[in-house]
């Protein structure tokens, strides 16, 4: 019986999430480097005006996802399986050894600024629920244009899809899937049209940053949730890490592929429990929890014990 580590993108960032860390010497150990390396004290990051910009988003996930890791392995509680949604890859990365935590944050303050000074207003993601892919993809396509552009992003489930574009395009797309049928539609706390070709020249030139890093072979199996498979080289890793700001995200594949490895156990990382909600469902046999929600003591106890049972 495996285990799987989810590191979640934005969209469920709180304030206040890097201080309700575990009081922990790992955590402070991330904490402190994560000082080291950005010049400010990260704890000034999750303010929920902070939070209103991507790049501080951004930081946070890679922030608490590494130092909740660090804290679970610290006990034993070592994964198998690790895997990331858009930023998410990061600290992924980051915990099956690929890619230094310096430079990690490094990469991740680079791609918040990047994302935010290509698109500083009027545009961002909304969720679709209640229609299918084909359905929402007729409809982006419908409301697309150069001038007022939108994309299918995320493909999180069968039907619960998200899109990325302008405020005014998205927008149109809501309304025309309320019309459809849709169960919902919701604006999401994502201030960047993240995961579709606006972003390309962005994904570029974080590739051109993560040549300049060091980067090794993973020691926990990696999957990546753009292309929903497993990668073992480091360069594929990298173009995984750049690239993914540029393309959709196939989450509902991923977990789905992660159960049929064997994956029995599923731990989402902070923040929040998106990832647990989208992977119950595709993941039938497998106990899916969010750290947010489970007491440490239960998460250290459930890994060790999928760890012995593998073994």
């Amino acid at each position: 019986m495996s285990t799987l580590f989810m590191f979640p993108g934005q969209g469920g960032q709180q304030p206040g999430m890097l201080h309700r860390l575990p009081d922990h010497p790992e955590i402070k150990r991330t904490l402190a480097g994560a000082a080291d390396t950005l010049g400010t004290d990260p704890l000034a990051l999750d303010s929920a005006e902070a939070l209103q910009h991507s790049r501080n988003v951004q930081l946070c996930l890679l922030i608490a996802g590494v130092a909740m890791a660090r804290r679970l392995i610290s006990a034993q509680a070592e994964p198998d399986w690790l895997t990331g949604l858009s930023i998410g890859a990061a600290p992924a990365a980051v915990i099956a050894g690929v890619l230094s935590f310096d430079a990690a944050l490094r990469f991740t303050d680079l791609r918040g600024r990047l994302m935010e000074a290509a698109f500083p207003r009027n545009y961002g993601m909304t969720a679709i629920i209640g229609l299918d892919t084909e359905t929402v993809r007729s409809l982006v396509q419908q409301v697309h244009s150069p001038a007022c552009p939108v994309y299918l992003a995320n493909l999180n489930a069968p039907t619960q899809l998200v899109i990325s574009g302008h405020d005014r395009a998205m927008q149109d797309v809501a309304t025309l899937a309320q019309k459809q049928g849709a169960t919902r539609v919701q604006r999401l706390a994502v201030t960047v049209p993240s995961h579709c070709p606006l972003f390309e020249p962005v994904a570029r030139s974080l590739q051109q940053f993560l040549v300049t890093c060091e980067m090794h072979r993973p020691h926990y199996h990696y999957l990546s949730s753009s292309d929903a498979r497993r990668l073992l080289r480091p360069e594929a890793i990298a173009t995984d890490l750049a690239g993914n700001v540029a393309q959709p995200v196939r989450w509902h594949d991923t977990a789905r592929l992660a159960w049929e490895y064997g994956i029995r156990l599923a731990i989402e990382m902070p923040g929040g429990s998106a990832l647990t909600g989208l992977s119950a469902p595709v993941m039938p046999d497998t106990r899916v929890i969010s750290s947010d929600t489970t007491p440490i003591e239960t998460l250290i106890q459930l890994t060790q014990r999928s760890s012995a049972n593998l073994g």
